[in-house]
């Protein structure tokens, strides 16, 4: 049967399409489900948050094994040039990056600790916001995610993120991925990233990487709208501050100082 123009460029597109969202699918695929573990976090219809107890993370000097975690298993590169740098967990000192909460008679060991900093997972998301292709949105659960098919590369979400918590891949980042782990997708050049609170990870039964890695349990990851959960006792029995709470975004990561 001949083909007129217009059904050409429609079966053209959609074989492109397919040639896009395979790579994705197949990669999925091969995450197999996790057993039943006690500290495993269900995907829920609530709020999922997570704290970071910076007394805890400062009981280990210079422990960067949460951070190790979450740039291991989502294949991070390693760029040499500090201007190419991709992050989805990093440090800061606590004067950096609570300016808001800073004053003069805070204890001076705390004002210079490294504090860990991540995508804030807020309840009104800027970088949603402001994305003209959708490519990144809020779940249900309140985590931000990011679809690296659908990203232009505009860095308009980096642009209206008010905690430098994206990152934009001006190289192709696979040749300096050091180990590449094959339960999550690679990007590509042109392409924004950032943290995804292990949403694959959730989908598996299990807890983000970050979690599982920190041995002084300084993270803590849960439901806000479960009364029972661990997340919400600690935030009940714990004075907690979050980045820049004033600008109307609400952060949910919280912070014990």
């Amino acid at each position: 049967m001949e083909l007129n123009r217009r059904s050409f460029l429609k079966l053209a597109g959609i074989a492109t399409a397919g040639l896009i969202v395979k790579p994705a699918i197949d990669v999925y695929s091969k995450v197999k489900p996790a057993g039943a573990s006690s500290t495993a976090i269900t995907p829920v219809s609530g709020r999922l948050a997570m704290v970071v107890n910076t007394k805890l993370c400062r009981a280990k000097d210079g422990c960067t094994d949460c951070i190790d975690a979450c740039h291991s298993i989502h294949n991070i590169p390693d760029f040499p040039n500090p201007k190419d740098e991709i992050k989805w967990m990093w440090t800061v000192p606590y004067e950096h990056g609570f300016e808001e909460h800073d004053n003069k008679f805070i204890k001076e060991d705390l004002k210079h600790e490294p504090v860990i900093m991540l995508c804030n997972h807020c309840d009104e998301p800027p970088c949603a916001q402001v994305c003209p292709t959708k490519s990144t949105w809020k779940r249900e659960d309140g985590i931000v995610m990011m679809d690296y098919h659908r990203c232009i590369g505009c860095r308009l979400c980096m642009a209206a993120c008010p905690y430098g918590s994206r990152s934009f891949n001006w190289r192709d980042p696979r040749p300096f991925i050091k180990e590449t782990h094959p339960d999550f997708p690679t990007r590509t050049r042109g392409v924004v990233e950032k943290c995804n609170f292990c949403a694959e990870r959730l989908a598996s039964g299990l807890t983000p990487a970050c979690v599982e890695a920190c041995k002084e349990k300084g993270l803590v990851f849960g439901d806000l709208e479960d009364p029972d959960s661990e997340i919400r006792e600690i935030l009940s029995s714990n004075y907690t501050i979050r980045r820049k709470p004033g600008i109307g975004t609400s952060p949910q990561i919280y912070y014990v100082v």
